[in-house]
């Protein structure tokens, strides 16, 4: 295709819908990186809703673009773009989208056990914690010390994963109504 100056792209509906969702995304992750952290390594990982909505509704393909554009932007905005920030960022986003790549394959070929929205969540929220962890500990900090905030990081990934799960949940049927 030949794209000259005259050349009208169309967009659709959901395209609108999900450059919105990215936004968004990008908005919650900057308003998170404000948030005062109670320990080290703590985030909420509300953005994260945005993706499980978007996996939910436009599928696989649309929920990767939306993560990575979210963790490159975000860290181009707040400044930490190839900081062990970022790389921590990125390597939980890269991991929890081939963890969602492999869980809606499965329920592609297993319909019964399709996860949902809280499945998806809760899986991803401990796939990103357990990733990120791996490579802060092999990267960053090689000490024993980092090993006793595995069991608070995890338990409030698992918390904060089932909560984003829950609001994907109750956002879904209102953005399938104006859909």
């Amino acid at each position: 295709m030949n794209i000259t100056a005259n050349t009208v792209v169309r967009t659709t509906r959901d395209d609108h819908m999900i450059a919105w969702l990215t936004a968004l995304a990008i908005s919650i992750h900057l308003l998170e990186s404000a948030l005062p952290s109670p320990f080290p390594g703590f985030k909420p990982g509300l953005a994260n809703i945005v993706t499980i909505i978007v996996l939910c509704q436009y599928g696989l393909k649309m929920a990767i673009w939306v993560t990575l554009l979210r963790v490159l932007i975000g860290s181009l905005l707040l400044g930490t773009f190839m900081s062990p920030t970022f790389i921590l960022s990125l390597s939980g986003a890269v991991a929890t989208l081939l963890m969602l790549t492999l869980a809606s394959s499965l329920s592609q070929v297993f319909p019964a056990w399709a996860p949902g929205a809280i499945g998806y969540s809760v899986m991803g929220a401990m796939t990103h914690i357990s990733v990120q962890f791996y490579v802060a500990y092999s990267l960053f900090i090689q000490h024993e010390a980092l090993l006793t905030l595995l069991p608070i990081l995890a338990t409030t990934s698992l918390i904060f994963g089932a909560i984003s799960g829950i609001v994907a949940m109750a956002v879904l049927p209102e953005l399938e109504a104006r859909r």
